[in-house]
């Protein structure tokens, strides 16, 4: 089973944008836990122009399904995830004032910081994950790193799809399968919509999470959150 995590800094974007709390971050989190989905998922950001570092302690003892933060690990965040101790954390190259995770780690060059702080988390016993695009060397790399899982970056695969999905697709099988073959988990995300995410799921072993936010508050514009949590569920589900 592949399980949804639902990303809701748009939700805190939205909420930013008049200074109150409309809508409520907490409260969406718990609604997309109602309707269905199986995590909720942060990224804040140092100017925490979305998710407020305030959001992520109010949201870790209502969150009932698990909680994933994913973020930058700069000493300041692995403070943050320290305080918390998230389900999951997730470890991205975002530079400060990055518009959005457009990279995965070179974990090789990183390796011994990537190293370091893995082992903080898991010590704390946080399952940690690395961020990556889907490069065989890079995941034996991460794999040596300790982590318990990688994150696929899905951006080309979405840059792809519509014009050759079979392409799209077939490096991120191949990824996912050399990940399993040395003991990690398998979580994906960035792009993945509603177009594009059974199709995914359906040529991706192994697939443990996807981790979704901008395309499915989009949807949830025009069907509602509900509806696209079920319809998101749905690509999942292999029905």
């Amino acid at each position: 089973m592949t399980n949804l995590s639902v990303n809701i800094n748009k939700i805190a974007t939205l909420r930013n944008a008049r200074g109150e709390n409309n809508p409520d971050v907490v409260a969406v989190a718990q609604d997309c836990e109602r309707f269905g989905a199986q995590g909720i998922t942060v990224h804040p950001r140092p100017d925490e122009r979305h998710i407020r570092r305030s959001d992520v302690y109010a949201l870790r003892p209502v969150v009932k399904t698990e909680f994933n933060m994913e973020g930058n690990p700069t000493p300041e965040f692995i403070d943050l995830v320290l305080a918390v101790k998230p389900e999951q954390v997730t470890l991205v190259p975002d530079p400060e004032g990055a518009l959005t995770s457009n990279a995965g780690w070179d974990v090789d060059k990183n390796f011994e910081f990537l190293s370091e702080t893995v082992d903080r988390f898991k010590e704390a016993g946080i399952r940690t994950s690395i961020f990556v695009a889907p490069d065989d060397e890079q995941i034996r790399f991460a794999a040596r790193t300790g982590a318990d899982r990688v994150e696929l970056y899905t951006k080309p695969y979405a840059d792809l799809y519509a014009k050759d999905p079979a392409a799209a697709v077939a490096p991120y099988a191949e990824a996912s399968r050399t990940a399993h073959s040395v003991g990690l988990g398998v979580n994906a995300g960035h792009d993945l919509s509603l177009k594009n995410l059974a199709y995914f799921h359906t040529n991706v072993p192994y697939l443990n999470e996807v981790s979704i936010g901008h395309a499915l508050i989009c949807d949830a514009l025009y069907l509602g959150l509900e509806e696209t949590i079920k319809q998101y569920l749905k690509c999942l589900s292999g029905k």
